[in-house]
């Protein structure tokens, strides 16, 4: 098999397009698309199309190899210029609620799916971000800047490698172009370098992308959908009867509480949790105006849009989880299901979080088993933590080397993770976790020491626009060893400096692309 085959023989299939009504017209012209699933669009090209950053391990996923990711033929493709054999591209309709409201239909504004790419008996959804106007763009052109991808692809790894669900990341392309955006929506709009992020998954199918068949009043097309769904990525439900269905409902809730456990354990904040971004899989998806904990802060929103509400904090993701599958059960019953059942889903929803929950705080101090004394041994801890600033990655990293001692020896240990003084009452805290820490080796994996920190990311952004990608490259490196990472790994687990406390980038981002 010679260099450019594995690229050239990849099979697609167009099974969602297939089994799904489409969109009539083929114009990319702004519009509402009544009674349909999606809408034909190709992706529009680009001025000089060059691969940027590329990830071997998703690119695994489809049989491609760093050699493949090096000819001219793969830019081409994931930058928007060419189509493979057997690629039906086409943009998805979904709808949402958005910040608390209904926003009616969305879609897939800058994102194109190629086609469904299939190797090894896996199924992957293959699309590009940032490729160009469809119906769904409204307003928008389409385009993604070259800031936005880098965070989306690195994020995406970063993601898997934690052990959270997530979509993947295949490449990053920059295309030559120059897109104006107003990053911070402070009426400074400049252009900038665009870029297109090729992402994978099973499906992207969203929450969203049932409840606009519901706000449409379609109940067979909602149906429809679902059964597809069902049938091909919940297989095991058997056939999709009402029953199947509220079993799936359950399912959703259960694996989006899951979720919303992981989001916390590692600290991450997805800055914009609207209908239209919850995966119906229960994957991390949609990397917008993301973020993570540097000090410890249950208020911490990195997406300006949402201030001064802060709907979308770090502790609130968990209830909005819980809001967003209440919209979801709300469009379901218009397939006539009994209320019950999907209460029922709800209530699971509940029920898997506290017990996850519960799971991870026990994990994350080193208790072999949740109970009543480790649950309140995490929340006193997060009373302290919110007494001053420490780093939350950090805290834990270093929690595991305390050992018995004076109660200053104790401080002295968990010092690197400060950035101020010590609050009152650490050295009691912590004595009372040496008499209950009885398995410290579940640290190991709950606590990673390596995290895609908001600086580091904004540092690599700014080499990039620079026309320097080491600094990406590296950290795609580091970011694949969170738990147990390569030497030299402490210059990437630093505490935030104080530039970027406030610093555009690092906590201040907006959903502009």
């Amino acid at each position: 098999m010679n260099a450019t085959s594995a690229l050239e023989t990849l099979r697609f299939d167009d099974r969602f397009r297939r089994e799904l009504p489409g969109d009539p017209r083929t114009d990319q012209r702004p519009r509402q698309v009544p009674g349909a699933a999606w809408s034909p669009v190709s992706p529009t090209p680009v001025a000089s199309p060059e691969v940027i950053a590329y990830s071997a391990e998703a690119g695994a996923l489809l049989g491609l190899t760093e050699h493949d990711a090096a000819e001219p033929r793969f830019a081409e493709v994931f930058g928007g210029n060419a189509l493979l054999d057997g690629m039906e591209p086409y943009a998805a309709r979904y709808g949402g609620h958005q910040f608390g409201h209904w926003a009616g239909q969305l879609g897939d504004g800058r994102a194109i799916t190629l086609g469904e790419a299939l190797h090894e008996g896996q199924r992957w959804e293959v699309q590009l971000k940032g490729a160009g106007p469809t119906p769904y763009s409204r307003s928008a052109d389409g385009r993604a800047v070259l800031r936005s991808s880098i965070r989306e692809f690195l994020c995406s790894e970063a993601m898997f490698h934690l052990g959270v669900p997530t979509t993947r990341a295949l490449s990053l392309v920059s295309t030559g172009d120059r897109v104006l955006r107003d990053m911070l929506y402070d009426g400074n709009p400049a252009f900038e370098p665009g870029a297109i992020v090729c992402r994978l998954a099973p499906s992207f199918l969203r929450l969203g992308s049932y409840e606009i068949f519901a706000a449409d009043r379609d109940p067979a097309l909602l149906r429809t959908l679902v059964e597809h769904t069902i049938r091909h990525h919940f297989p095991e439900l058997g056939e999709p009867t009402d029953e199947a269905i509220l079993a799936w409902s359950a399912e959703v809730c259960r694996r989006t509480a899951a979720l919303m456990v992981e989001w916390l354990r590692v600290g991450f904040v997805h800055g914009v949790m609207n209908t239209d971004n919850l995966s119906v899989l229960g994957l991390t998806i949609d990397y917008g105006p993301y973020g993570w904990l540097d000090p410890y802060d249950p208020d911490f929103t990195p997406n300006t849009t949402d201030l001064p509400r802060r709907r979308y904090r770090y502790a609130s993701q968990p209830q909005i989880g819980l809001w967003n599958l209440e919209r979801f059960a709300s469009a379901l019953a218009l397939l006539g299901l009994p209320q019950e059942g999907l209460v029922a889903g709800l209530q699971g929803y509940v029920d898997t979080f506290r017990a996850t929950y519960a799971e991870m705080g026990a994990a994350k101090l080193g208790i072999s088993e949740a109970g009543p004394e480790s649950s309140a041994l995490w929340e006193d801890l997060l009373g302290l933590l919110c007494r001053a600033e420490i780093d939350w990655t950090l805290f834990f990293h270093h929690l595991a080397d305390v050992q018995p001692g004076s109660a200053s020896d104790r401080v002295q240990a968990i010092r690197p993770a400060l950035y101020d003084e010590a609050p009152e009452g650490l050295a009691d805290w912590l004595q009372r976790w040496l008499d209950l820490a009885d398995d410290r080796d579940r640290m190991t994996h709950a606590n990673p020491k390596v995290i895609l920190r908001n600086f580091l990311v904004q540092e690599a952004i700014d080499k990039a626009h620079s026309g320097e990608m080491g600094a990406v490259h590296e950290l795609l490196r580091r970011i694949q060893h969170p738990y147990e990472p390569e030497p030299g790994w402490q210059d990437f687990a630093r505490r935030r400096p104080e530039w970027a406390r406030h610093a555009p980038g690092c906590s201040m981002l907006s959903c502009s692309s």
